[in-house]
């Protein structure tokens, strides 16, 4: 059991499915007291009853003060697992580009807005961001994806070197390919890049809770994602030669 999550108040966003149900599963059966909010109320009540959680269902971006009061005053563990995968190039329309922007990265900004006065004067809170693979390296055919991932993977980085020595504890998860929704709508760039070396969302709750006894930043559930992170600051046009390729094959594919 991990002892830092015992009897901690704990949200978990985007929890009606997928990764999200996965640890908000995670943390109660370690012990937590657990908020579960998705935009679709019927998935978090049925995620909620199943693990004797709180369904807070609304807007991600909005809910923290709801999730406190639900859990009697605090929180502890904030998940912001919450996100939007979403396709297209450049000409994607603005509002795509706007809805990835508002819930990948600003929901994070503002869960860490509402969060951080608590945090600070307590001196301890730990925020958990849900970002992707796709914030480290890229997603072909997912630019907007692909950009707003990079954008929450730079806060989480950000509140981590800003806060920790004042007792704040930051996780940045960054999976490629897990059976999911999300996974499903990425279509074929999916099938080609992220379905052979799929992982199950048990998978990235595990390796999450390593990463907590740990203490370590950076979540890897695939682990040669570090190799591929290392390549691309290394030798960025090979890297990019490499990801460009797929991206023929992709559109050889289409």
């Amino acid at each position: 059991m991990v002892d830092t999550v015992q009897d901690k108040a704990v949200v978990v966003t985007g929890a009606g499915g997928g990764i999200g149900a996965a640890l908000a599963r995670r943390f109660a059966a370690e012990g937590a007291r657990v908020v579960v909010n998705d935009l679709d109320a019927a998935k978090a009540e049925a995620v909620a009853a199943e693990i004797d959680g709180i369904a807070v269902p609304g807007d991600a971006s909005e809910i923290v003060d709801h999730a406190r009061v639900a859990l009697g005053g605090h929180i502890d563990i904030y998940c912001a697992n919450a996100g939007l995968a979403s396709g297209g190039t450049e000409a994607a329309d603005e509002q795509i580009w706007a809805d990835a922007w508002d819930v990948n990265v600003m929901a994070h900004v503002r869960a860490a807005r509402a969060l951080l006065p608590g945090w600070l004067e307590r001196g301890e809170g730990r925020f958990v961001s849900t970002v992707s693979a796709a914030g480290l390296l890229t997603m072909v055919g997912a630019a907007p994806y692909s950009v707003t991932k990079h954008g929450a993977y730079a806060f989480a980085e950000w509140l981590s070197l800003t806060y920790r020595h004042r007792g704040i504890k930051v996780h940045a998860i960054c999976p490629q390919g897990v059976r999911t929704d999300m996974l499903t709508a990425a279509g074929s760039a999916g099938e080609l890049v992220l379905a052979p070396t799929a992982i199950e969302p048990e998978d990235v709750a595990d390796a999450l809770f390593d990463g907590i006894e740990e203490g370590r930043f950076l979540i890897l559930p695939h682990p040669a994602v570090a190799d591929y992170y290392g390549a691309r600051a290394a030798a960025p046009d090979r890297w990019l030669d490499n990801m460009n390729h797929i991206q023929q094959k992709w559109e050889a594919a289409q």
